[in-house]
């Protein structure tokens, strides 16, 4: 016979608790990990630096449980370097596997060009002119921050609305590589006026649907990016 099920004095069945508290350490745990990856693409935590566990759980309000797991998902994705029984540390940028992601880059780009002036719906390229106003805003109004951000979002958006998933899961696993290299691009005056019109420029060709033009605007914006990147590497 079956053993029936506990209830309780009003006859319904008690609210379990057994699944909540993990729930609630995986939300806070990728939490953790998202503030850990901007800090770490942003450069906030340089490159080579030791990462010290104490002063971010302070500072995140939390116990070292969500943040190890988070240092872990960090490692596995080449940001950080865990360090046996020393903690973690913040790994360096390759300048020759960076060189080889742009230049991977730059064709995955050609071709996404080529897809969205098709597959676009008339909606979505409304919304891409939404988002490109609002990242230009945040370029006349100097917030680089803001603006990164947003052309980050961006990107992200052209890939999805392309419509072709193994492209979009390329392109989303090799953006996480150059993110950080990127970033430190945008920060440099030139080529972060340079980048704005660009991206005006593959917009136009978008709204256009021209197809030849799009691919090569994206691309050449992809290759410019890398350039940029490689030069700033080179200085320091």
């Amino acid at each position: 016979m079956a053993e029936m099920s506990p209830t309780t004095e009003s006859g319904s069945p008690p609210a379990s608790t057994s699944r909540a508290t993990p729930l609630r350490r995986h939300t806070l745990y990728e939490a953790v990990t998202e503030r850990l990856r901007e800090m770490v693409l942003e450069g906030e935590l340089e490159p080579g630096s030791r990462i010290s566990e104490k002063q971010l759980c302070e500072a995140f309000e939390v116990s070292p449980t969500p943040l190890r797991q988070a240092l872990k998902v960090l490692a596995s994705e080449g940001l950080v370097e865990l360090l046996p029984n020393r903690g973690a540390k913040v790994t360096k940028v390759d300048p020759q596997e960076v060189s080889d992601l742009f230049e991977v880059m730059a064709v995955l780009e050609g071709l996404s060009g080529k897809l969205l002036a098709t597959r676009a719906t008339d909606a979505e390229i409304a919304e891409i002119r939404a988002l490109h106003e609002r990242m230009m805003a945040h370029f006349r109004d100097n917030q680089r921050h803001e603006y990164f951000q947003l052309n980050q979002a961006i990107h992200r958006r052209l890939s999805e609305i392309a419509g072709n998933r193994v492209l979009l899961e390329l392109e989303t696993s090799l953006t996480l590589k150059i993110t950080r290299a990127r970033y430190a691009a945008n920060m440099q005056l030139g080529r972060w006026e340079e980048s704005a019109k660009e991206h005006e420029y593959f917009v136009e060709a978008l709204e256009r649907r021209d197809a030849q033009a799009l691919s090569e605007a994206m691309s050449l914006h992809m290759r410019k990016t890398g350039n940029a990147v490689l030069h700033g590497l080179q200085q320091e």
